[in-house]
């Protein structure tokens, strides 16, 4: 039997899984991947998500908002339904949430303002926060600095910076979600002796997918497409790193979700 996972980066509502979605859910349960955490990254997305949640409602569940790609296009109004939306038992998270300062795709004082938003949601909701960074980790810790003491909980999701940042987050109290980006020879590596310096309950995995396909999966997709089913890659790696089995990585990173999410 395979051990029980939880993907908490999954965008099931991207169009790359138009085509065969059931047929990628089932793939997922069959890898032991019994809880899927969908991604919003835009109101719409969002309301996307949540759909698919009804339709595998005994497996998956979804974050709600708004991306700092798109955060020059976030209203009022957005916010206002998204509000609504926390109130939703499938919907588990406030985000994605954050800041990107590597493609800078919407202003930067702009991103601030919408993570900020997103981080009052959370306070107000109680609720946990799944975030994005990308080359703005002290402006990104500073700005939680200021809420910390009122957020329940954050992750930041498919951590891929330097031992600095980690540090940084995890003298916030912060989660930290992995991804296949841990089996790449090519930019992935650095991490490998970091997965030692984060606790057991602050760690927890994610495909990210349709991106970010394990480099060390054999054999690879011809699709190059990444699902849910090959997160025991991510776990696998992990668990050769820090020299737990790969049943403990499993357990324990399954126990840190369900808690941060708070999973029935």
């Amino acid at each position: 039997m395979k051990p029980e996972l939880v993907d908490i980066g999954v965008n099931l509502g991207d169009k790359a899984f138009d085509k065969d979605r059931d047929d990628v859910v089932e793939r997922a349960l069959e890898a032991g991947v019994t809880t899927m955490i969908l991604t919003g990254t835009t109101l719409e997305e969002s309301q996307q998500t949540v759909q698919l949640t009804e339709l595998y409602p005994d497996h998956c569940f979804t974050t709600a908002g708004i991306h700092p790609h798109y955060a020059k296009d976030a209203t009022e109004q957005h916010f206002a339904e998204l509000r609504d939306m926390y109130k939703l038992e499938k919907v588990v998270a406030v985000g994605e949430a954050g800041l990107d300062f590597n493609r800078d795709f919407s202003p930067r004082p702009v991103q601030e303002q919408v993570f900020e938003k997103h981080i009052e949601m959370a306070v107000e909701t109680g609720m946990p926060l799944f975030c994005h960074e990308r080359d703005a980790s002290k402006r990104f810790a500073d700005i939680v600095k200021n809420y910390r003491d009122d957020i329940c909980d954050l992750v930041v999701h498919c951590f891929t910076a330097d031992k600095e940042s980690l540090y940084r987050y995890l003298d916030l109290d912060l989660h930290i979600g992995i991804t296949g980006w841990v089996c790449d020879e090519r930019r992935g590596f650095h991490l490998h002796p970091l997965l030692n310096d984060i606790p057991a309950n602050k760690l927890m995995v994610e495909t990210d997918c349709p991106y970010l396909l394990p480099r060390t999966s054999k054999p690879k997709p011809k699709s190059r497409r990444n699902e849910p089913a090959f997160l025991g890659e991510v776990v696998k790696t992990i668990a050769a790193q820090t020299g737990k089995s790969i049943e403990q990585i499993a357990q324990e990173t399954t126990k840190t979700a369900k808690s941060f999410f708070r999973l029935p």
